[in-house]
């Protein structure tokens, strides 16, 4: 029978082999194949057994030097790899989150972000994880950068006044988020327990001016945003990724002013930059730079060149380098810009130096726009209409529908009948019409907590509208005086009254 085996050639052209030329040619056919692929196509383990080959046995042992953020250990100089310890202390300590704001922050040595790690891929960690003896939590440790069960975290939990020991090879080169794995995972992760460890490539990084050590999170409170005193986790908050703070190592204000990061003209900067999340996706940026080389997702290898904004996941990490060519403070941002002005996620990268006008003149003239012609010379309506300070009861009303109609409707409906367990009733309401100041005071200043109307319990925000007296008093009017309310009028008197 006349049968025939077919190989796959690299190039898909396919080889004939007759049955009956025996299997020892085919044999060492197929090794020559399979050495010259691997010639081509080395696997990872491959790379690596190589490189140890090349660099010879593992020499020495060293300790670890650990960095608090933003500074960076030094690069490792030396070409072999070693025995590397580490030292790592867990630490609950009651810290600034906002100006007043305090909060009881769960850290790897003592401060959000962790301790910034450095070793150098081939090397053999030794990795000591102790939890202090006044924490009140057993933590654990789980390394990207590991290859292993949890990556460390099922060899690393850890009672208060303990230390757990294990160790591992750093096989992979890159920049990789640690954190805490104990369950509930996202509360010691969203408490503070997050840091990085560069695996640095065995070739090195290129040489620059400056490193600094970047990383965003956000914080979940009782309080609201900049509510003062001490403020707890709030995992209602968490789990629905509501996050009143979002920050830059650890806190608003970190990275700003007289602690901002520095540099000066001329010099090269990079940025080790992570996102310890627990929740939210960063796009990180940079507001008058452009990221010269970007190691996307942490990383060993550049992979984009002149990039405005790196997206960086929960949990991920990503390497940017820049020149500096322009004296200036650079305002570092997650680009979900609210997140940067409203929660906290700003830092400053203050440049010193000679200015060169090439680069950026600044402001050269003030010149009139008028991009429809000269005639248009005015802006209608450009004086804000004052507002009244008496209103008839048909003008408040009709104010008061539209005010409504405009801005209530939604949430407590066109008819006034609210949201079951959502926005309460504004129709035949015992709570609206027991209390006109009370009324007048929720419209000036919101309300939050729970209440009881008609029997039902609401427990919610109402939020500030910002209205002006006369708004107030005509909603107010309306609301009183319509879906089976019967009421006296709200005056903008009464309004102002209770405004001061």
């Amino acid at each position: 029978m006349n049968t025939s085996i077919l190989l796959s050639h690299p190039r898909n052209s396919k080889l004939r082999i007759k049955q009956g030329t025996g299997w020892i040619p085919v044999m060492l056919l197929l090794m020559g194949l399979v050495l010259a692929g691997c010639n081509k196509d080395v696997s990872r383990n491959g790379n690596q057994a190589a490189a140890a080959v090349a660099e010879g046995p593992m020499q020495g042992e060293e300790t670890a030097v650990l960095t608090h953020a933003p500074e960076v250990p030094p690069p490792i100089t030396r070409n072999h790899p070693t025995k590397v310890k580490v030292q790592l202390e867990i630490k609950e300590v009651e810290k600034e989150l906002a100006p007043g704001v305090r909060y009881m922050f769960w850290t790897f040595g003592g401060s959000v972000p962790g301790m910034f790690i450095r070793v150098r891929e081939g090397d053999f960690v030794e990795f000591h994880l102790s939890n202090h003896p006044d924490n009140k939590m057993p933590h654990n440790i789980d390394l990207h950068a590991v290859t292993g069960p949890g990556g460390g975290a099922a060899a690393s939990v850890t009672a208060p006044g303990h230390t757990s020991v294990f160790s591992f090879t750093a096989r992979n080169p890159g920049l990789f988020v640690y954190h805490c794995a104990t369950a509930p995972v996202g509360m010691h992760i969203a408490n503070g327990m997050y840091g990085m460890i560069l695996v640095q490539p065995k070739e090195g990084l290129p040489k620059v001016d400056k490193e600094y050590y970047v990383m965003q999170s956000e914080f979940y409170t009782h309080g609201k945003n900049r509510e003062e005193g001490l403020q707890a986790f709030d995992m209602e908050k968490a789990i629905k990724e509501d996050a009143d703070y979002v920050v830059f190592n650890g806190s608003m204000g970190a990275l700003s002013d007289d602690k901002a990061l520095t540099a000066k003209v001329g010099e090269t900067v990079r940025l080790f930059v992570g996102n310890g999340g627990p929740g939210l996706i960063s796009s990180f940026h940079i507001i008058g730079e452009v990221f010269d080389k970007v190691h996307s997702w942490g990383g060993a290898k550049v992979d984009q060149e002149q990039v405005q904004t790196v997206l960086i996941p929960s949990g991920g990490a990503a390497i940017v380098d820049f020149g500096v060519e322009y004296p200036a403070t650079y305002i570092l941002v997650d680009h979900s810009i609210f997140r940067a002005f409203n929660k906290g996620a700003l830092a400053m990268l203050k440049v010193s130096g000679a200015a060169d006008s090439t680069v950026y003149s600044g402001k050269q003239r003030d010149e009139v726009y008028l991009p429809e012609g000269a005639a248009i010379q005015t802006i209608p309506n450009g004086v804000a209409a004052k507002a009244p300070t008496v209103l008839s009861r048909a003008e408040m009303m009709d104010r008061g529908a539209r005010t409504f109609n405009q801005i209530c409707a939604a949430c407590h409906q066109p008819t006034g009948q609210g949201i079951p367990m959502a926005f309460p009733p504004l129709a035949k309401s015992d709570f609206l019409m027991a209390d006109k100041n009370r009324a007048i005071d929720i419209l000036l200043n919101g309300k939050s907590g729970a209440i009881v109307v008609n029997g039902a319990s609401f427990n919610g925000v109402m939020p500030q509208l910002n209205l002006d007296d006369a708004s107030i008093a005509s909603v107010l009017t309306y609301v009183r005086n319509s879906f089976g309310n019967s009421g006296d009028p709200v005056s903008i008197k009464e309004v102002k009254a209770r405004r001061h």
